[in-house]
């Protein structure tokens, strides 16, 4: 091969790979560019990559030596206004026989107001369409004009299914029960509603709802050492929240809040920071970073990581990095510091890497590993 080509070709792998030390001494490998706001990523088994979701409707599959995918057919039309848009994607628990794919996702009605729904597809063998795509929940009413949406998914390994939903911006949403605004509902992994879910046959009380007074989760999964679900969110002008969401229980907003409204003063529902009957946050941070995405590190490949919590932060622009206790968490430092994105998703990969994806129209994916 002549110089000039080898220099060619030296200088598009340079573009499409690169490592990078950050200011924490984290290993930095850009695997991605060009993500026009990236929102969610999920591990494909045997090795051939991940799909990711794109907030303004493309689902795409990226994977090692091939780059990223064309859009995949099949993907329902989406409500890309505002915080709105495409969120979530997580496999079914049986994909390797199903090959099923969730999604979440903003969908509006005739007036022009929106709400999140998920539903369930057959993802093709070529990877290249999602086939008989049905939606199988939708959050009623719809509320929003563009805010607080959620959106987060998780199967628990026990057959159920979470979806975390937003207020809308519509603050004592949160507290109807008539409602799904502010909610966690727990479905069967085939989009049922449980007969033990905690308001199953009360009047006006809507079925599908586990537990509520959440305000925008953004973040959310299954502890590996208590296999329980954690979840965060964000608090108004501070007070965004960890939370372990139990059945029926009442997680406050907007009636106990750590944080204060945009403005400067109080939030007009809220009584206090610590209500009767509502339940405190397993953490909180007084000044918001603006949570995102969470992963539990549990993989052996890095033993500095044991036992730590990854968080991203959207405001902030970094990684938190948290120790685990049973169920207290601390915080460590934070990592990504210097890169200047909004992080919008953090994972652990199959191989034990940290995976992110950054909140940008020229959002990228990053390889994180420990110096």
């Amino acid at each position: 091969m002549p110089i000039p080509a080898r220099r060619l070709l030296l200088s598009t792998l340079l573009l499409t790979l690169t490592w990078q030390a950050s200011a924490a001494g984290e290993k930095v490998e850009v695997l991605q560019t060009k993500l026009d706001y990236p929102w969610s990523l999920a591990f494909l088994p045997e090795d051939k990559g991940m799909l990711i979701t794109l907030r303004g409707g493309q689902l795409r599959h990226w994977q090692a030596g091939k780059g990223l995918s064309d859009p995949i057919s099949g993907v329902p039309t989406v409500w890309a206004n505002g915080q709105g848009g495409l969120l979530d994607v997580v496999l079914a628990p049986d994909f390797a026989q199903s090959r099923k794919v969730w999604l979440s996702f903003s969908e509006a009605d005739a007036d022009g107001k929106a709400g999140t729904a998920a539903g369930v597809g057959r993802l093709s063998d070529d990877l290249s369409r999602l086939e008989d795509f049905k939606v199988m929940f939708r959050q009623q009413p719809k509320l929003s004009t563009g805010n607080h949406f959620g959106g987060r998914m998780v199967f628990d390994g026990k057959g159920y299914l979470y979806i975390a939903l937003g207020e809308n911006n519509q603050r004592p949403t949160a507290q109807e029960l008539d409602k799904l605004q502010g909610k966690l509902v727990r479905l069967t992994e085939a989009g049922g509603i449980p007969d033990d879910n905690p308001y199953v046959g009360k009047a006006n009380h809507r079925p599908e709802i586990w537990s509520y007074g959440i305000r925008n989760p953004q973040g959310m999964a299954i502890n590996p050492w208590s296999n329980a679900l954690w979840l965060n969110e964000h608090g108004p002008r501070g007070g965004d929240e960890i939370n372990i969401p139990e059945k029926g229980k009442n997680y406050g907003w907007p009636i106990a809040t750590w944080g204060i409204n945009y403005s400067g003063f109080a939030i007009p529902e809220a009584k206090g920071e610590i209500v009767a009957g509502t339940e405190q946050p397993v953490y909180y941070w007084k000044h918001s970073p603006a949570v995102s995405g969470m992963a539990f590190y549990h993989a052996d490949r890095f033993s500095q990581w044991k036992n730590k919590l990854f968080i991203g932060a959207l405001k902030d622009k970094n990684v938190i990095q948290m120790t685990v206790n049973g169920n207290k968490v601390t915080e460590d430092g934070r990592i990504l510091d210097d890169r200047g994105q909004r992080i919008r998703d953090v994972r652990v990969g199959p191989d034990g890497y940290l995976y992110v994806l950054t909140d940008e129209s020229d959002g990228e994916l990053l390889r994180v590993s420990p110096q």
